[in-house]
C-alpha cells in the first residue's frame, strides 16, 4: 500500500506528523477518506474524530473544526482547536455543549429560520463519539 505525509496542526501545537496509509477527517459535507493518489482537495472540517491509519495502528485526535488539503501525496488539517482523544475532557466538552444549548436558547421567539441555522451551527454538529457507552 502506498503511504502520503500527514500532519495535524493546531493552533497550540503540531499533534502528528508522518507517513500514513489513510486518514479518515470529519468534513463540513460529510465524512471522507484520504489514499494515497486522491486528488487534490480543500475541504471544512466539523467538530468530529480524525482518525490516522498506519498499517493496523490508528492514532485519533478530536478536532473542533478547521480546514484540510491535500495536494502534491501530502495532507495537511489546520485544526480550529485539536487534541489527542485520550486527552479530551469530557467533562469540558459537556460544559461547551451547554453553553451552546444555552445561546441557541436566547435567540428571540419567532425567528426560526435562525434558530434552526444556530441548532445546527453549534449544537447539532457536534458528532463526538469519545466513549460509545458515554451519553451526553
Amino acid at each position: 500500500m502506498h503511504t502520503f505525509h500527514f500532519s495535524l496542526v493546531s493552533p497550540e501545537k503540531l499533534l502528528f506528523a508522518g507517513q500514513v496509509d489513510q486518514v479518515d477527517v470529519p468534513g463540513v459535507e460529510g465524512d471522507f477518506g484520504i489514499l494515497a493518489g486522491h486528488a487534490p482537495i480543500v475541504a471544512s472540517l466539523r467538530p468530529g474524530i480524525v482518525t490516522a491509519i498506519m498499517g493496523t495502528n490508528r492514532e485519533r485526535f478530536v478536532v473542533y473544526g478547521g480546514l484540510a488539503e491535500f495536494s502534491q501525496a501530502e495532507l495537511t488539517i489546520l485544526a480550529d482547536s485539536s487534541t489527542s482523544v485520550e486527552d479530551a475532557d469530557l467533562a469540558e466538552l459537556r460544559m461547551k455543549i451547554q453553553e451552546m444549548q444555552e445561546a441557541v436558547a436566547k435567540i428571540p421567539p419567532g425567528d426560526e429560520l435562525d434558530r434552526a441555522l444556530a441548532l445546527l451551527d453549534h449544537y447539532k454538529s457536534i458528532h463526538i463519539n469519545l466513549a460509545p457507552a458515554t451519553a451526553f
